[in-house]
């Protein structure tokens, strides 16, 4: 039937995308216009509607189901359906070895496509539903080469296989097919030129070191064990030169990608011994609690190790989650919370879901994405840097299969109930031990009352540590009685306390800047009170406020773990402190009231 206009189409196509359930008119508003609706928008879906009605006639129904529209097509097929069940039955067929049944299935499939899914609608809905039914394709698609090449066909695919690699050039599925083909085609060189090609792909784009089957597909190229042809199953034909002596072909593995981007493990982690068995154990199956999110938060003030902590956790526990382990940063390098949104999509094409940046713009979407990406596999998810329940509600599935990890400096509703496991600075043992594990445990077992007052002023701050550790490290012939006596100096100690991209300064600014702007003025005058406990009174006295506003700013500067609660006064009133450090930085901001230290000279105060 004659059908005109880019309009007309989305609306259709979104309706037919629905299989039966309702459209929403928000929905359908923002993928016939975006964020940008016309006034008349009302009007215009429901023109839009009744020409598609008088367009289909009677046998197909477009009913008015508040909030939106439903579509019921009746007796009529749909492209995308039947292209899902000829794919599902090519799939069980492969899994069943009947490779010739799986192949013609898989091939019918195929040839339900035509042309650029949605190519006539608006580029809104072709953002949203594109990526999707091109991965469904390309999924398919692999699944019929392993079909054609478990049956000997790799003369016959290498050229369409060439052109896949370069219209998929970072799927490693495909490329490892064609490494198999080659390899089969005597051309070995070329196989290993393609796997090293692919290599730096992915580290150029992804960041990412090849995934395991594009791996073992290069090892078994290596040991001469890819030249192997397949076994065919009884009652197929086989081709020239196979038979039933041959290794059968691997089973088809889920075509979902297997995400391994965590950061790289400290190899010299030390103490926390106690917060990572709690971190192992919350992480970890549990079969009495199975049916119940899984959901970590580790706390603390910035440079105290939560992130140290919440990687290695991480990688000790990699083999509970065999569907992989996602990573992303919360933040932005100077501080600033990442919007949800671009967060969804980083973590999505960790996913294999080539999603295009407009996608942006429709958070429902990359959430409905997210959650079905993630709905009822064995992952484990680290979101570090957590700033707000806000910015953390998008980005927590909702089956419990998947683990979630939260670092963050404070404690977040979105994630009641979980386990929270709060780091305090380390104790002079652990901190000591960090010391000489980032400076060379002879260095410290050398200089043994330097390495006390550099524990002593780095007030166990991990952070504080490590950077002391590594300065000390790259300079063998640099005594660290040197430096011990340099950070001795409060006029000079945050300057120190600086080693390349590690800053002490740096690492507590955000949490300042974060701060609402009433508490930010009072942090540096607070300092003035000196090292020890104060109540919210004797805030309240040198900031000229009443009692109670103040200690509604020291609670704001305690969430933003810039201040620590400490116990109570004689009248039972709660009492904050200063990490010696913080105080530090918070005497060398400007307005900062610097009563019995200098200010420090720390760079951007």
């Amino acid at each position: 039937m004659p059908i005109s206009g880019t309009k007309l189409h989305t609306v259709l196509a979104a309706l037919l995308l629905a299989r039966g359930e309702v459209v929403s008119d928000d929905r359908l508003s923002r993928l016939l216009w975006g964020w940008a609706p016309p006034v008349t928008v009302s009007a215009q879906l429901y023109t839009y509607v009744s020409r598609l009605r008088k367009i289909l006639g009677d046998d197909i129904l477009i009913d008015r189901r508040p909030p939106g529209y439903a579509m019921a097509i009746g007796n009529s097929t749909l492209d995308l359906i039947e292209f899902e069940e000829l794919a599902r039955a090519g799939r069980e067929a492969l899994s069943a070895q009947d490779h010739e049944k799986a192949g013609d299935l898989l091939r019918d499939a195929l040839a339900r496509w035509n042309g650029q899914p949605l190519a006539n609608t608006t580029e809104h809905l072709a953002e949203a539903e594109v990526p999707c039914l091109t991965e469904a394709r390309a999924a398919i698609l692999e699944h019929r080469i392993a079909a054609d090449l478990a049956l000997g066909r790799h003369e016959q695919i290498t050229v369409e296989l060439t052109g896949l690699v370069a219209e998929f050039p970072l799927r490693e599925r495909i490329r490892s097919q064609l490494m198999t083909a080659l390899c089969r085609c005597g051309r070995q060189a070329d196989a290993i030129h393609l796997y090293h090609h692919g290599r730096a792909a992915l580290a150029e784009e992804l960041g990412v070191d090849p995934g395991e089957e594009l791996q073992a597909t290069y090892r078994a190229l290596l040991d001469g064990s890819l030249m192997r042809l397949p076994r065919v199953r009884a009652g197929t034909h086989a081709a020239p030169g196979e038979g039933p002596g041959a290794p059968a072909e691997p089973a088809p593995q889920d075509t979902h990608a297997v995400p391994a981007t965590l950061p790289p493990d400290t190899v010299d982690f030390t103490g926390r011994e106690h917060e990572l068995a709690l971190l192992y154990r919350a992480l970890a199956p549990d079969t009495a609690t199975a049916d119940r999110p899984r959901r970590v938060l580790v706390t603390g003030m910035a440079g105290v190790g939560k992130t140290a902590l919440a990687v290695h956790a991480a990688h000790r526990c990699k083999r509970h989650f065999p569907d992989g382990q996602l990573y992303a940063d919360l933040r932005a390098p100077d501080g600033t919370a990442w919007p949800a949104g671009r967060v969804l999509l980083h973590l999505l094409r960790a996913l294999g879901l080539p999603v295009g940046a407009g996608a942006a713009e429709d958070l429902d979407e990359l959430i409905r994405l997210y959650r079905e990406r993630t709905g009822g596999r064995r992952l484990l998810i680290l979101l570090d840097n957590a700033a707000s329940a806000a910015q953390l509600g998008p980005l927590l599935p909702n089956t419990p299969e998947p683990a979630v990890l939260v670092t963050g400096r404070t404690a977040l509703p979105t994630v009641a109930g979980a386990h929270t496991v709060a780091l305090e600075p380390l104790e002079d043992g652990p901190a000591l031990r960090l010391l000489a594990a980032a400076a060379g445990p002879d260095r410290i077992a050398a200089a043994p009352g330097a390495a006390a007052v550099i524990v002593e002023q780095c007030a166990g701050l991990p952070l504080a540590l490590r950077i002391v550790g590594t300065r000390i490290a790259a300079r063998p012939h640099y005594a660290p009685d040197r430096l011990a006596r340099r950070l001795a100096d409060p006029a000079t100690r945050l300057r120190e306390l600086h080693s390349g991209d590690l800053d002490v300064h740096g690492a507590l600014l955000p949490s300042w800047r974060a701060l609402r702007p009433e508490a930010r003025r009072a942090f540096p005058v607070l300092a003035g009170l000196g090292p020890q406990p104060f109540p919210a009174v004797r805030a309240a006295v040198l900031l000229g406020l009443p009692e109670g506003d103040a200690e509604l700013l020291l609670e704001a500067t305690a969430d933003a773990a810039l201040l620590e609660v400490s116990g109570a006064d004689e009248c039972g009133r709660p009492c904050y402190r200063f990490h010696p450090l913080v105080r530090l930085f918070a005497l060398s901001l400007p307005d900062g009231r610097a009563t019995s230290e200098p200010a420090g000279q720390s760079r951007g105060a």
